[in-house]
């Protein structure tokens, strides 16, 4: 079957909408690359979008219960900036050792790893090491960049947003998620040239995607294949 529509949601990531000429009704199925949605013939957008706001609590919580993997010492993150493990000790309590770029985290022999609070705490202590990354990676790569392109802003601020990469205000200031240290070079450059875009262009009309067309060396296939590509990462961990 194929898909009809893509629908990009800010916090559930995206939907995609297919056609069954079997359906009666709207059934929602989520899974590992998003939440799939099947429509009968002839439901309108908006009608797929109401369905969705009123079912946004209960998609939410199967999205975030498919997407995020138990923290454990299976667990791993290994990109370009960021490095973490989590190995086994022998001490009671939990350890973490951190410096720019790695992370390990030493467990007890008898760490519960199901247990909700030590998942939530394990979370929280990773995020803080992706903040404290970001914060010293990505505000020199976008001063570089915008000096680059003669695109100025006027500030720029690490944030732990959880629905974007990124945001510019009118303004000029810039926001950007702690999370793009997980990403790779070429796509966190990505996202700072097209929150430096919007410092002339506020909004996505033909002008802002020229300039970013421009910025991106002038191919529009380029832009559309890191957009693609963008889409296969989460704002989470």
């Amino acid at each position: 079957m194929t898909v009809n529509r893509i629908i990009e949601d800010k916090e559930l990531g995206p939907l995609f909408v297919r056609v069954n000429a079997r359906a009666r009704r709207l059934t929602f199925r989520t899974k590992e690359d998003g939440i799939h949605v099947t429509v009968p013939p002839r439901t309108s957008l908006a009608e797929v979008e109401n369905a969705i706001e009123q079912l946004r609590p209960r998609l939410r919580a199967a999205r975030q219960k498919q997407v995020r993997k138990l923290i454990d010492l299976d667990y791993r993150i290994d990109t370009e900036f960021f490095k973490l493990t989590l190995v086994g000790g022998q001490r009671e309590r939990f350890l973490s050792r951190s410096e720019l770029g790695e992370m390990q985290i030493i467990c007890p022999p008898d760490a519960d790893f199901s247990d909700e609070n030590l998942q939530a705490w394990l979370r929280k202590v990773i995020e803080e090491a992706l903040r404290r990354n970001a914060k010293i990676i990505l505000p020199p790569r976008l001063y570089m960049l915008s000096m680059q392109h003669d695109l100025s802003y006027k500030s720029v601020k690490i944030n732990s947003s959880s629905g974007r990469w990124g945001s510019c205000s009118t303004q000029g200031n810039i926001n950007l998620s702690y999370y793009l240290v997980l990403l790779p070079k070429h796509l966190i450059d990505y996202v700072l040239l097209h929150e430096l875009a919007h410092t002339r262009e506020m909004n996505h009309g033909e002008r802002f995607w020229a300039l970013l067309d421009k910025l991106t060396d002038g191919k529009l296939v380029v832009d559309q294949a890191l957009r693609m590509e963008l889409r296969k990462y989460r704002t989470e961990i």
